[in-house]
């Protein structure tokens, strides 16, 4: 059963379709950096991808199609991405690295399409629906990693599914934040929040 943000020919087999949509998506994605969601229209990404506006019908029904699709093809890296943490068998120390570096590129990369599921999720179900599960994903693996740190797994507030929680919204909002000033705040936010990780770990261990 197709997903609710997915476009009308999305597939599970790739078609010349699909490759379209995705370039669809690429421009979008180019010009929400540009001139935001809210200003950006139909027209705009119709022109950005060298379609008339019926023929981008033909791929995504609305404006909100787009957007929700650009949301969805973001979370999907995002929710590999959060992943990888699992079977990372290095040195804590190391994977709370990588998991916050990897989030740091995310946001570098699809910094616009990050904040406005941020911004939208509360008013577009099917966005906010995506970015809580993969809020949800991430705090798993967080949780995972404190437990290994001898957090204990108990549900008090110090307990490591709260404190999972807590980090991997504190960790949203800094990087919501520092995506809007520039690559070097980015840089400066991933070393802060692994400080704060690494510190929660260290002071709610047994």
């Amino acid at each position: 059963m197709s997903k609710p943000w997915q476009s009308r020919r999305a597939a599970a087999t790739v078609r010349k379709g699909d490759l379209r949509e995705q370039q669809i998506l690429d421009r979008a994605e180019a010009l929400l950096s540009d001139v935001g969601y809210a200003a950006m229209t139909v027209a705009d990404i119709a022109a950005a991808a060298g379609l008339t506006r019926g023929a981008l019908y033909f791929y995504f029904g609305s404006k909100q199609d787009v957007l929700t699709a650009l949301v969805a093809r973001t979370v999907q890296v995002l929710t590999e991405k959060a992943s990888l943490a699992r079977t990372d068998e290095g040195p804590v120390e190391d994977v709370i690295a990588g998991a916050v570096e990897r989030t740091a590129a995310l946001w570098l990369d699809h910094g616009p399409v990050m904040r406005m599921a941020v911004d939208l999720g509360s008013t577009v179900p099917d966005i906010g629906s995506m970015w809580t599960a993969a809020a949800e994903e991430s705090i798993t693996v967080i949780d995972d990693v404190l437990q290994r740190c001898k957090v204990p797994a108990h549900d008090g507030p110090d307990g490591a599914p709260a404190l999972a929680r807590a980090l991997c919204w504190m960790i949203e909002r800094n990087f919501y934040q520092a995506s809007k000033v520039s690559a070097r705040t980015i840089d400066e936010t991933s070393r802060t929040c692994q400080a704060v990780w690494r510190a929660v770990a260290s002071q709610a261990a047994i």
